[in-house]
């Protein structure tokens, strides 16, 4: 006790609780949470090894697969390495700088998620709409300048959050109630004005996902109206089926995070446990369950990651 006073007096450290009220179960809750992080980062790689060793899978959705895996992997270890040793060995300290640097890997690799997961709808839409032309429109080289415009993005939007906020002075309670260090949950440890913080964050955070959501509502409508063309039943279904693994990928990103950060941000009724929870399950679910997802939807690899399992 006596050295977590003398951190949380320290000027260049945060603390960080863990889950406040769930103290005691710090440790059970660390075995649930390490074992979806390791199948996620299972998954993910494997994804990454299989992909990179097949040339027959050097094409842009598997191209696509591999920035998806890359941003699962940054967002899941960003917050979850630092929770275990708060969970293990009560390392509850953090610097001001590992805080502000962790908060922009987060948040920026949460953004770029986003981006992947619009360019994927954006791949869908010209393989199916447009297939004569999809090797033309969509080569790898494409794919990769737009991955390269989704990470600048993400860079430049999330930069100024850690920015401003290392501009503020902090007050001598230094204790934040969560596992990692959250945008909003920084900034409140602030003695300063954090307007600017707080409508920066919400202004990014509702602007950027609506702008994402619409431009795959846009993609899908026009899959959707070019498939309701298709007067074979089985072309018809066949095209659906191509769409059918981002939508279940999208179904586990999307709904956890408008939940998550609503409930975060102006559900004051839910306890303070319940939305770290959610902030976890969030960042976790999807890195563990997308690799599934793809393995078991995409034949083509299905077929090479079973090859390389057998040969284990």
């Amino acid at each position: 006790m006596a050295s977590f006073n003398l951190t949380a007096s320290d000027p260049s450290t945060f603390i960080l609780l863990g889950i406040p009220g769930l103290e005691a179960a710090h440790v059970l809750i660390s075995i649930p949470l390490s074992m979806v992080y390791i199948i996620g980062l299972l998954g993910n790689f494997m994804v990454l090894f299989v992909v990179g060793k097949e040339q027959t899978l050097h094409k842009p959705m598997y191209l696509l697969l591999c920035m998806l895996a890359l941003t699962e992997i940054s967002m899941s270890t960003s917050v979850v390495l630092k929770s275990l040793c708060i969970f293990w060995f009560n390392l509850k300290g953090i610097t001001v700088g590992g805080c502000l640097t962790q908060m922009f890997f987060l948040h920026a690799s949460i953004m770029m998620h986003s981006a992947v997961l619009v360019t994927m709808a954006f791949d869908r839409y010209v393989a199916i709409c447009d297939p004569l032309r999809y090797t033309t429109i969509l080569t790898n080289a494409q794919i990769a300048k737009l991955g390269l415009v989704g990470l600048i993005r993400a860079v430049l939007l999330m930069l100024p959050l850690p920015l401003v906020l290392s501009r503020q002075p902090f007050c001598a309670n230094r204790i934040i109630p969560h596992t990692y260090c959250d945008h909003m949950a920084v900034a409140k440890m602030s003695c300063g004005d954090i307007t600017v913080n707080r409508m920066y964050g919400l202004v990014i955070a509702i602007s950027i996902t609506m702008l994402d959501l619409t431009l795959i509502a846009l993609s899908y409508g026009l899959i959707i109206r070019a498939v309701f063309r298709i007067s074979s039943k089985e072309a018809h279904q066949k095209a659906l089926n191509t769409c059918t693994a981002h939508i279940c990928v999208m179904l586990t990103y999307y709904p956890l995070f408008l939940f998550s950060n609503v409930t975060h941000r102006f559900s004051q009724g839910i306890a303070p446990h319940v939305h770290i929870i959610l902030a976890n399950l969030f960042l976790l679910i999807p890195s563990m369950i997308n690799p599934i997802i793809y393995g078991v939807k995409t034949k083509e690899l299905r077929e090479k990651m079973v090859k390389y399992i057998c040969r284990m």
